[in-house]
């Protein structure tokens, strides 16, 4: 069952253009990683520096593989040197209600 996964980012509001140019890099592998199936990149209407990315992903496993790819040397972004907090990470399966 396809899963979504909430990405909540604080960006450092004085670095916008280059944070969303780092964001825009980043999700590059993010789209092109087995099982993601989209991507969508929105910013809060009253403070733009917070971004949620939406990402839908074939699967539990499938998001929890890309997870891992972020953890590893190989997965590293500099995503991290835009942000003024931790990201949060929210994981979301729909219900048949």
């Amino acid at each position: 069952m396809a899963v979504t996964a909430l990405l909540d980012l604080s960006l450092d509001p004085a670095r916008l253009p280059e944070a969303h140019r780092v964001l825009a890099e980043t999700l590059v592998a993010t789209r092109g990683f087995d099982g993601c199936l989209d991507v969508r990149v929105t910013a809060d209407v009253e403070d733009p520096a917070h971004v949620v990315v939406v990402e839908t992903w074939q699967s539990r496993e499938h998001d929890a593989a890309y997870r891992a790819f972020r953890a590893s040397p190989e997965g590293r972004s500099e995503l991290g040197t835009v942000l003024v907090a931790a990201p949060t990470l929210t994981v979301l399966e729909q219900l048949d209600i």
